[in-house]
């Protein structure tokens, strides 16, 4: 037989880590390197994501 894992329920404040803050729009914007240049509006534009909820925004440079 295999070894037997012990599983832990997380705490409510592991699972509800940094999404009070995004709620709060106090978002932690990340660059997104692989896309620059947006073809519909001929512009180079920034492209960021929050490391902790995921969301996108695009701004035009």
């Amino acid at each position: 037989m295999g070894d037997v894992i012990q599983f832990k329920r997380p705490k409510a404040s592991e699972k509800h880590k940094g999404k009070t803050l995004c709620r709060s729009n106090f978002h932690k914007w990340e660059v997104l390197k692989e896309k620059q240049f947006d073809v519909k509006q001929g512009k180079l534009v920034t492209v960021e994501r929050c490391a902790r909820c995921g969301e996108i925004r695009v701004r035009a440079t």
